[in-house]
């Protein structure tokens, strides 16, 4: 998975599969802040919505496997995405235990 795509040539960057689970990765662990954003926006206070902590563990899980597994094997890397993998777990367990599996349905 370190091979270099020669279909993703015509970009100029040299990317292999591993790179491609870490630029989707970071893009989704980024992205969060934009749900974040549209979710606040909405309800006219902050808020954070459940996707947003899928989004974390996604994204933190796909950029640490970039780290550990490439052959960047980057230990700062490694280090810079476990803790958020970690808490975005956590806040995610506690959101289902504290406001159930079906929060953002509409109640009948």
């Amino acid at each position: 998975m370190n091979e270099e795509l020669l279909w993703m040539e015509w970009t100029g960057l040299h990317v292999t599969w591993w790179k491609l689970i870490g630029y989707t990765g970071a893009l989704m662990f980024g992205g969060r802040w934009v749900v974040q954003f549209i979710a606040s926006k909405r309800a006219g206070k902050p808020v954070i919505p459940r996707v947003f902590w899928y989004m974390s563990v996604v994204g933190s899980m796909m950029t640490l496997s970039y780290f550990l597994f490439s052959a960047k094997q980057d230990s700062v890397g490694v280090l810079q995405n476990l803790f958020p993998m970690f808490t975005a777990v956590y806040s995610l367990y506690l959101d289902i235990k504290h406001r159930g599996w079906h929060r953002d349905r509409a109640q009948h």
